[in-house]
């Protein structure tokens, strides 16, 4: 059996797939990708279910090799930096990783987060329905932790593919983050008119401290008509937190079961691929949105994966001495003095 092998992982790299679902009530949360789009682009690019298994790369960044076999693979990334040994790859390809090829994935200028998926299955066992790692409760994944060196990842039913490097279009995946798109409540009763309108009109900024918990934002406090805490109740990914110092927060794929801070709107799901991609330091907007213009959103995200990901061959523009001497640009010697 073909294995990819894990030569070297930054902290947060680990393995996920569509998530845990059905247990919210015993306290668990469903995990999975932190961008469910590019990890389903990802998938799709190997000819997977949109759901597999896939690795997520942090901004710590990735090295892998194959062994027992080659490993057809795909990288989808936001402007993360990938090499197959040392060369320069697009921030989204398609390749054959041979036995005794590396490839490596880095942070890059944009992004926070990026996947590789590989053609077939990878072989870890599922608890309960799902490989998604949650390492804070130490679920899924290879024991509940995040991926290391010296980690191996069995691979059934190992598929072939392109045995050159080929970049991979996926339009859908230029999406404007400036703006992100909420459903109000469902405790907006818990502020006053006039700071539903500042939280919808402010720019809020990012902080370098969000992790797959929560998104923290900084800016100007919002202030609370009712008080700060309420009743616990359940919370959605995606549910936008205000505790006592008035400071958002966006509660993510790693998110707790239930709150007690009023939750003043939601991020549509469409939309936390978009966020959870912002890198420290970003600014952002708040808008408005109806619950039939979230499902439009969600159902144009889904027409997009109903085909095959385009892809076109990578054509090298580096020709530096280094590559011209590595080719055979001899055809022959001719004597001048014959």
């Amino acid at each position: 059996m073909s294995v990819l092998t894990i030569e070297a992982a930054g902290p947060g790299v680990t393995l996920q797939d569509g998530g845990r679902h059905g247990y919210l009530r015993f306290g668990i949360t469903p995990a999975g990708a932190m961008d469910p789009l590019m990890a389903a682009t990802a998938n799709r690019a190997v000819g997977n279910p949109l759901d597999a298994t896939a690795i997520e790369i942090s901004t710590g960044g990735l090295t892998v090799g194959a062994s027992g076999g080659p490993l057809s693979v795909a990288v989808v990334s936001a402007g993360f930096r990938a090499t197959l040994d040392g060369e320069a790859l697009p921030t989204s390809c398609a390749l054959t990783l041979e036995p005794g090829q590396t490839l490596t994935v880095r942070a890059g200028k944009a992004g926070a987060w990026g996947y590789l998926a590989v053609a077939g299955r990878l072989d870890v066992a599922p608890v309960l329905g799902s490989t998604a790692t949650h390492t804070r409760s130490a679920l899924g994944g290879l024991d509940g932790r995040g991926l290391q060196a010296g980690d191996r990842l069995p691979v059934a039913g190992a598929r072939p593919g392109s045995r050159s490097p080929e970049r991979l279009l996926a339009p859908w995946l230029a999406r404007d983050a400036s703006r992100i798109r909420v459903i109000l409540g469902p405790q907006d009763d818990y502020f006053s008119p006039d700071q539903i309108a500042a939280f919808l009109t402010r720019s809020w900024t990012v902080s370098p401290r969000g992790d797959r918990m929560a998104c923290f934002l900084d800016g100007t406090p919002l202030t609370h008509a009712k008080g700060h805490d309420i009743v616990s109740d359940g919370v959605a990914k995606g549910a936008i937190q205000v505790p006592g110092n008035g400071l958002p927060i966006i509660l993510m794929a790693d998110r707790q079961s239930t709150g007690g801070y009023p939750k003043i709107a939601t991020v549509i799901g469409p939309d936390l691929g978009r966020l959870a991609q912002l890198q420290g330091n970003s600014q952002i907007v708040f808008g408005a949105v109806s619950v039939a213009d979230a499902v439009a959103a969600r159902r144009a995200e889904a027409d997009a994966l109903r085909g095959d990901v385009a892809r076109e061959p990578v054509v090298r523009t580096d020709f530096g001495a280094e590559f011209l001497l590595g080719l055979n640009l001899v055809g022959g010697v001719v004597d001048g003095f014959a």
